[in-house]
């Protein structure tokens, strides 16, 4: 019994509790900080409403500007805009960490790759959020957004609670549509399913749709945050050659890895 319990604790955490322990930490500082910190530099919300006419204008220029009929037609089906609101407020916490969990749990060796890549978008972020805040379409009444999320799920976004750690005015880059890219397109080579590999690589551009159909995103938003998820990945594979044993990348392959 007790060998056969040593065995399953070294085929689910082949680094044992410590690791494990770690690991949890370190996202959950990085995450607690990266919210206070979005929180905290709220911005200038008169820039934030001329950054969103700014990127408006130049999505008209360049014929792109899509965003108000992508909502009315969601809009028009009470099941998509109920499975785009969840899936707003569920996409960068219970589907992130449950992919994490099973990058850790089933596909350690590529879990610190991932790791790595997530810990350097995410400041890069706060970033932009203090460069350029922009206020997200919901707050554009004019241009016919109206905020989905509070209206399907009865929570307005912008409540006392809700800003405790909420910045408003942080919607370039959408980390939406940057985790969404960083979680897809790990797992869409990493799982075995067919169905499975469709639906992770089809991901980024699901949550595409929905922080568009939900009016808290322009397209410009989501390109920026591939940007920036982007240049995260390629951080993470510089990373991969100071400590390639541990941090690099391998699909489908069984590695060690430490943190």
């Amino acid at each position: 019994m007790v060998a056969r319990a040593r065995l399953l604790q070294a085929r689910v955490l082949p680094h044992g509790w410590l690791d494990a322990l770690r690991q949890v930490s370190l996202f959950g500082l990085a995450y607690v900080a990266y919210r206070i910190v979005r929180g905290v530099v709220e911005g200038d919300a008169n820039a934030a409403f001329a950054h969103a006419r700014d990127l408006i204008s130049l999505e008209r220029t360049l014929h792109v500007f899509v965003e108000p009929s992508i909502q009315t037609w969601a809009s028009g089906s009470h099941g998509v805009m109920v499975a785009a609101s969840w899936l707003y407020v569920n996409a960068q916490t219970s589907i992130t960490i449950g992919a994490l969990l099973y990058l850790y749990l089933r596909r350690n060796g590529n879990f610190y790759f991932v790791r790595n890549m997530l810990l350097i978008a995410m400041p890069l972020a706060l970033i932009g959020y203090m460069a350029f805040p922009t206020a997200p379409p919901r707050f554009l009444p004019e241009w016919g957004f109206i905020d989905t999320v509070a209206q399907f799920t009865g929570v307005p976004q912008d409540s006392v609670t809700v800003d405790a750690l909420f910045n408003p005015y942080a919607a370039v880059p959408s980390m939406h549509a940057g985790f969404a890219l960083m979680i897809g397109w790990p797992l869409a080579r990493l799982v075995k399913p067919r169905w499975l590999k469709v639906f992770w690589a089809t991901y980024p551009l699901i949550v595409t749709f929905v922080i568009v159909a939900t009016a808290n995103h322009f397209l410009a938003d989501a390109f920026l945050g591939a940007c920036t998820a982007g240049i995260g990945a390629l951080a993470a594979r510089w990373l991969a050659r100071v400590r390639p044993a541990d941090w690099s990348f391998r699909s489908g392959a069984k590695q060690a890895a430490t943190a």
